[in-house]
This record gives C-alpha cells, sequence and structure tokens, in this order.
C-alpha cells in the first residue's frame, strides 16, 4: 500500500491566534520589564520634575522659583563650569586612549596580559578609585606616589640641601650662617648647628673634631651641636656629629674667595691663605629646601586631578570595546591599503578609523552620559577645603537634598535640569543604534 500525502490544495489553514492572543503574547514578555521600568525610572522622573516646582518644604507651589535660584547661585555656576570641562576633557580623552591603546596592544605580545593589566581599574568602583588617587595626590613627596614620582625628576635639575632645615645653635653664628669671628692664615671657625633631626644628617656623619690650626690655612667644622643629655653650645663635644657635605665659602671684603666642602667629620680646609679679614660662611646651597610638590588637591588642580583618575579607570573599558571593533575589521580591507601604497599612519587615519567610527561614537556616548553623573570620585577625592571648586551638578543635587541643607526643591530643580541635558545624548545614541541595525 502507497504512502498517502496531504493534498496542499484541500488541507484547510490553521486557525489564526485571537487579537487578545497575539497582543497577550508580547506583553507577557515585555509587562514585567514595562513596569520596573515604571516604578524605576519614569514615575520618579515625573515625580522629581513635579517636585522641582514646589518649595523646598513642599508645603507651597513656587512654579520656577527654584530654577531661578539655582541659576542665581555661584557654587552652582561653578558645577556647572566643571561639568563643562568633564564633557569636554573627559570623553574624548577616554576615546583617543582607548583607540591607541587598541590598536598597540594588538601589535605587541602578550596582548591579553596587557588588557587585562588595563582594564583592572574597572573592577575597582569609583569611590575607591577616589580614595586610592587621594593618597596618591597627597603633595608631601614622601607620601603622595604622583609627586614622589616627579620630585626623583626635580632632584636631576635641582638638588636639594644637606641641611633642609638647620638653625645656627651658638651667637658665634649668625641668622646667615657667618662665622662671627674674623680670622686670618692659621685660623679655626667652628660652625655649630641645631634642629637637625636624625633623619636629617646626611649618611657617612662620623663624630665632629675640633679644627686644629694650620699655618698658610684656615680650618673649620660643621657639626650637629647636639649631645643627648646636654652639653656646651658651640663647642665639639664627644657624641656628636659632624655634617658631610656642606658646602662652606671663604670671604674677604664680602666676596667669595674660596669654596671647600666637608668631609664625614665636618672638617674643612681653605689652603693657600696669607693676610686676614676673612669670613667663613655657610652655603646657602646648603640649606636649599627640597621640592615641596604639587598641590594637585588644591582649589586650582582638583578638576584636571579627578578627571586623570577618572581616565585611569575608563581607559581600559575604551580600549577593550574598541579592540572587538578592531578585530572585526575585514584584514582584506587593511591589506589592500597597503598594497595600494598607504604607510601606516594612512591605514590607520583613512581605513581603520573611519570602519570603526561606530563603536568609537558608542564609546563616547557612553563617557558623555557617564561625566554627566559623575559623583563618586568627587565625594571621595575632594578635601572639604576645595569642595565647592570640585562640584558638579550631580554632586549638588546630593548636597542640597540629603546633605543636612534638606532643600529637595532646588535639589529636585538640578536633577531636572540634568535629565534635560541627557535628552540629547540619548536621542543621538537611539539613533546611532537604529542607523547600525
Amino acid at each position: 500500500m502507497g504512502v498517502e500525502f496531504p493534498d496542499p490544495g484541500r488541507t484547510p489553514p490553521a486557525p489564526r491566534p485571537s487579537r487578545v492572543r497575539a497582543a497577550w503574547i508580547p506583553l507577557s514578555f515585555l509587562g514585567p520589564a514595562f513596569a520596573l521600568l515604571t516604578v524605576w525610572m519614569i514615575y520618579p522622573a515625573i515625580r522629581t520634575i513635579l517636585r522641582s516646582l514646589w518649595s523646598n518644604q513642599g508645603n507651597k507651589f513656587v512654579w520656577f522659583q527654584n530654577y531661578s535660584t539655582m541659576f542665581g547661585d555661584s557654587v552652582i555656576h561653578t558645577a556647572i563650569k566643571n561639568n563643562i570641562i568633564w564633557i569636554a576633557v573627559g570623553p574624548l580623552s577616554v576615546t583617543l586612549f582607548g583607540l591607541v591603546l587598541a590598536v598597540l596592544t594588538e601589535r605587541i605580545a602578550w596582548a591579553s596580559f596587557f588588557k587585562i593589566v588595563l582594564f583592572m581599574p574597572l573592577a575597582v568602583s569609583l569611590f575607591a578609585v577616589g580614595v586610592i588617587w587621594r593618597i596618591m595626590y597627597q603633595q608631601n613627596p614622601d607620601q603622595g606616589a604622583v609627586n614622589a614620582g616627579l620630585n626623583s625628576i626635580h632632584n636631576v635639575f635641582n638638588t636639594p640641601g644637606v641641611l633642609p632645615r638647620a638653625a645656627p645653635s651658638s651667637p658665634a653664628v649668625t641668622d646667615k650662617f657667618v662665622f662671627t669671628k674674623q680670622l686670618s692664615a692659621g685660623g679655626t671657625a667652628t660652625l655649630g648647628l641645631t634642629a637637625i633631626s636624625p633623619q636629617d644628617v646626611p649618611a657617612g656623619a662620623t663624630q665632629a673634631a675640633q679644627p686644629k690650626s694650620k699655618p698658610g690655612s684656615i680650618t673649620g667644622v660643621v657639626w650637629r651641636d647636639f649631645k643627648p643629655g646636654g652639653g656646651k653650645p658651640g663647642v665639639v663635644e664627644q657624641g656628636e656629629l659632624g655634617i658631610p657635605g656642606v658646602t662652606v665659602a671663604l670671604l674677604q671684603n664680602g666676596k667669595s674667595t674660596n669654596t671647600a666642602k666637608t668631609d664625614n667629620h665636618g672638617a674643612f680646609t681653605f689652603d693657600g691663605v696669607s693676610g686676614s679679614g676673612y669670613q667663613v660662611k655657610i652655603a646657602p646651597a646648603t640649606f636649599a629646601q627640597p621640592w615641596q610638590g604639587v598641590q594637585w588637591l588644591g582649589p586650582s588642580l582638583i578638576t584636571p586631578a579627578m578627571i586623570i583618575a577618572f581616565l585611569w579607570t575608563a581607559v581600559g573599558f575604551a580600549m577593550v570595546v574598541i579592540g572587538a571593533g578592531l578585530s572585526a575589521i575585514p584584514r582584506d580591507v587593511l591589506e589592500a591599503a597597503r598594497t595600494d601604497g598607504a604607510s601606516e599612519f594612512q591605514v590607520f587615519k583613512r581605513v581603520t578609523v573611519p570602519l570603526l567610527m561606530p563603536v568609537l561614537t558608542v564609546v563616547f556616548v557612553t563617557q558623555m552620559i557617564g561625566v554627566l553623573k559623575i559623583f563618586d570620585i568627587i565625594y571621595a577625592t575632594a578635601p572639604g577645603s576645595v569642595i565647592n571648586n570640585a562640584t558638579t551638578l550631580t554632586f549638588e543635587m546630593w548636597r542640597r537634598s540629603f546633605l543636612g541643607e534638606n532643600a529637595f526643591g532646588i535639589g529636585a530643580a538640578i536633577a531636572s535640569f540634568l535629565m534635560l541635558l541627557f535628552v540629547p545624548f540619548l536621542i543621538y545614541q537611539v539613533r546611532s543604534q537604529r542607523k547600525n541595525l
């Protein structure tokens, strides 16, 4: 018996689902997400806009008075200015650095390792990033890592003095570190110093020795005039250390005629001296202050300092996203450009960048939205003394509403103004995504 097949012409069509069923199926998927979106996004946004039209206490409808107060506040003017700086510098820098690093890591060995290292800061919260960089930005080069690195470069060109904080120990030495007694050939000078902490004593310092007279020369000693348990100022005693490396000048008629450096015992000698009327002075270079460091957390540099901290955590994300787009570029297009005689820079500029433009746009707009709502780094990095110089609109919204002021009307007005700033970037992002579909 043969197998019978149904006749397509005689087979009745499948019943169409009802309109209710056709609408219910997509709503069953979209419903939970829409409900959450309404509860957590749409309702709070509408309620915030309405709240901005009421007084801070919420008992009087004031129309746009909160907005007028907001734009008349000098601190909010600073916040708007800082937001403009963040928008102008942050997203573009993140995108450019991410692009450069993505191209470079593609061409080196151990690329995955470098990507992990550069991406790792993204795993740290922005609050923790702010704490880390606040420590690194400490002005004292002995405490802040950034200034410690800059200090090592600074000291190559400007060597600090051996004794940056010393002072005369007796009236025999003036406040300008000149030995008061005039000397002639064969004379000696004792230059006692105090206010020298143990860590400031140069390495190699040994017991100071009382200088001995030498014909045709002027001798002397520079020492730490401090003896545990007490001692006599201006007298070299047992247990007191000589100061090595001190530059000493020999003066005659107020002019320097010779210089010498002290040895480990603090001793120095000027040979070939004749006549009288000489004075001995410790050169000012001996007391040159060490570099004090850049005041990164001061009012003038706090915003650039925080942008650098933000770049440290955001560039890794941009590099990974751009790297993914870079790996999707057809290699035959790049090879064709090289075959036609294009240099590597021309290939990068005229082929790679145009093909990566959709990815670069996504990264740029994402970072633009991110810097508009920047808050954590400011809260963790900026000291209280400069918070008005570092503030942004997001920070002011939180501070006015919840940090004791209870100015909920003004806080809602700032939030509404921020939402208005977000809208153009969101529209652009949606349109860009539709074009790329």
